[in-house]
């Protein structure tokens, strides 16, 4: 599989990532096997993925022990990315959840250490600080964050503080990241790992229309705010969504290809993005996901069409990079 260096680092990863949230089931997802998950895990690295990435909040540490279960063996050869909390930004606290996912994860050293979301409550020198020692100390060996917007970014980097990524929503449905944070992480060479890049499926071609998405998924600012687990207070954006997704099953049909090969192919062939995170929640799945991104159709004229029939929702849904509340806990 093809490998991208992660912004500054010598660290280069595939540019498929396994995200692991889905394999802990529960609320979003649905029931998990277990024997699923650790599939899912050892399939994902059979197929040539290298970056796997987690939280200490998936499933309360359950994510990051199954990972520690399913690829402890081959560690080496694998890059751990995880995230921890808001809550947990204060020196003293950061250092035991860095401690704690060590153990989760059954290793020594984490990659990539993220910070999940901003929390303005904490001054980020201290939380900065906590983070040069664990790296000086060899408990991690790159720094980034999460869910940080340009403000956030320009913030950081006046402290001296400078993540080598930044993970964020961004997919054909949901591009907010290209209003202002793609420019600046192309001019100072952050990469952007990018989560939900298949929509929670509403990519893949599995929902033909958005009637048919269960209601636990139906709760990004793409939905009505009278959808019954909606946090936001937005009137939604539900005609330009379904019109986008129409427009990816048409051309998907004119290039001979599926969906979820061209969602995918679209998101890697945008500006700064390194890989796409994509969810498994089982061996099945994880292959196919793989498989999507191996077939690029040689006419390259559909990337552009896309992005024009996917601009009324772009402008619709706006720069928030928050998909789910009204007033974004971006910074």
């Amino acid at each position: 599989m093809e490998k991208r260096r992660l912004g500054k680092t010598g660290i280069s990863v595939s540019v498929v990532g396994m995200g692991c949230w889905a394999i802990v089931g529960g609320f979003n997802w649905g029931p998990q096997d277990e024997n699923d998950s650790l599939a899912a895990l050892q399939a994902a690295y059979d197929e040539g993925i290298t970056l796997f990435d987690t939280a200490e909040g998936y499933g309360k540490g359950y994510s990051e022990q199954l990972i520690g279960r399913a690829l402890s063996g081959v560690r080496d050869r694998i890059i751990l990315a995880t995230k921890v909390s808001p809550s947990h930004f204060a020196p003293a606290d950061l250092r035991t959840a860095c401690e704690n996912s060590l153990r989760r994860l059954r290793t020594d050293y984490i990659d990539v250490y993220q910070l999940h979301w901003p929390n303005p409550a904490v001054p980020m020198e201290e939380t900065w600080a906590a983070l040069e020692a664990l790296r000086d100390e060899g408990k991690i060996r790159a720094v980034a964050v999460s869910n940080f917007d340009v403000k956030g970014l320009c913030e950081l980097a006046a402290i001296g503080f400078h993540p080598v990524s930044d993970q964020v929503a961004y997919n054909l449905l949901f591009r907010a990241v290209e209003y202002g944070l793609q420019p600046y992480c192309v001019s100072e060479n952050i990469s952007l790992l990018c989560y939900s890049p298949i929509m929670q499926g509403l990519l893949t071609g599995k929902f033909r229309c958005l009637d048919d998405v269960p209601p636990d998924r139906a709760r990004t600012r793409h939905f009505s705010c009278r959808r019954s687990h909606a946090r936001h207070s937005d009137p939604g954006a539900e005609k330009e969504t379904q019109d986008a997704m129409d427009a990816l099953a048409r051309t998907a049909q004119a290039v001979d290809r599926k969906p979820l090969e061209l969602a995918l192919q679209w998101l890697l062939a945008q500006p700064a993005v390194t890989s796409v995170l994509v969810g498994g929640r089982n061996a099945q799945q994880v292959a196919e996901n793989v498989a999507a991104t191996s077939r690029p159709p040689s006419d390259t004229q559909w990337i552009q069409q896309l992005s024009e029939l996917s601009e009324p929702l772009k402008a619709r849904l706006g720069p928030s990079l928050d998909m789910w509340q009204s007033e974004s806990r971006a910074r």
